[in-house]
């Protein structure tokens, strides 16, 4: 990030980050470099493999009546291996509701994550085990708690970030704002990634902000600010690893504005048609990352046929093992949504359990 002569602060560049071309050859950046281990290359590139077709899954089992509900992330791949692929274990994550490949991409089982749309509510339990936080679907209310979590890790002299996944909707919302300015002004150690796909469900970014990027933003808050291509998943990791470093060396947070495409719909509920165009649908599958990544590894050397079938069979077969284990599972106990809250159920609680089990038992007759 640069800063122009007579200015009195930083400067955010529009032109995003990009290692990785459209057609594939790398692009000649000279700030960051793509140099990564042959093993990492390919380790990127089963991970977009597998969320690219678990996504599939999910939403196939949402459509049998499998899952009450899944936000698809077909295009954004990149984004969320990048990221997610260059921080440590022992990084905080706190997701919204659309990061399945940042859940894969730290370990956490698909099946989990179906358990989770489910509604079964011990689905997220191994989610904290990977210090990850649970599905938040509340929009932006992970990000002050990113932020709490920086400055708890900072004060138990823990040698780790967070980082606050949000969409380009939750910028507008206020928890957002709050957890930028509070993470700013105490330096916390977290980083804010914001994946840009153009729609807040059916609101696009030019009714959500007048700003000339959402990127632009950290400057008002007194920290870094960057736009990297959500289609290059070289870049997302190189943007991302230097912005983890610097957190964790203490200078703060920083904020990354990841250029990407919504592919699907924004959920299972949702009918894009309704407000985008097949033209701009088009534009976007052309900038498909997964393609587009595959294009690069053959460049350099490292895709392979062999390769490809390796990795399409371990995704099927994590497939299956999704499939297995979501089909016919036991639905949560009921009377768990008003026994897990306090030591001793209310008397209010008590009535309307009462009230929903005889809906229910009517709903059986």
């Amino acid at each position: 990030m640069g800063q122009l002569p007579g200015s009195t602060g930083p400067q955010v560049a529009l032109e995003p980050v990009q290692l990785i071309g459209p057609d594939g050859e790398p692009t000649g950046e000279r700030r960051y470099s793509p140099e990564l281990p042959e093993t990492t290359l390919i380790r990127l590139y089963e991970l977009m493999v597998l969320t690219r077709e678990i996504d599939t899954e999910l939403v196939n089992l949402q459509r049998q009546g499998e899952l009450g509900l899944y936000a698809s992330c077909r295009g954004q791949e990149a984004a969320q291996v990048g990221a997610a692929a260059c921080l440590r274990d022992t990084d905080w994550l706190f997701p919204q509701y659309r990061e399945l490949g940042v859940f894969l991409t730290r370990g956490i089982p698909p099946w989990h994550v179906a358990a989770s749309w489910r509604g079964t509510w011990n689905g997220g339990l191994d989610f904290t085990a990977k210090r990850c936080a649970p599905i938040a679907v509340p929009i932006g209310t992970q990000a002050p708690h990113a932020v709490g979590a920086a400055m708890a890790a900072r004060l138990l002299h823990e040698d780790s970030v967070t980082v606050a996944f949000a969409g380009d909707g939750a910028t507008s919302e206020g928890d957002v704002h709050e957890a930028l300015n509070f993470a700013a002004v105490f330096t916390a150690p977290c980083v804010f990634y914001v994946q840009n796909n153009q729609w807040a469900i059916s609101v696009p970014l030019r009714k959500q902000t007048a700003a000339a990027s959402l990127a632009h933003k950290a400057i008002g808050y007194g920290m870094p600010g960057i736009r990297v291509d959500g289609n290059d998943p070289l870049a997302c990791y190189a943007v991302m690893a230097e912005a983890a470093e610097r957190a964790r060396n203490g200078g703060g947070p920083t904020l990354i504005e990841a250029v990407t495409y919504r592919l699907g719909p924004h959920t299972t509920s949702d009918d894009p048609t309704r407000y985008r165009s097949t033209a701009e649908l088009d534009q976007w599958t052309a900038l498909d990352p997964l393609p587009r990544y595959r294009s690069y590894l053959r460049t350099v050397g490292v895709w392979s046929q062999r390769l490809q079938d390796r990795v399409e069979a371990e995704a099927e077969r994590a497939r299956t093992e999704l499939r297995e284990a979501t089909v016919g599972a036991p639905d949560a106990d009921i009377d768990e949504v008003f026994t897990a809250v306090y030591a001793e159920t209310t008397p209010d609680l008590r009535q309307q359990r009462a009230e929903l089990r005889a809906e229910l038992d009517r709903g059986q007759q």
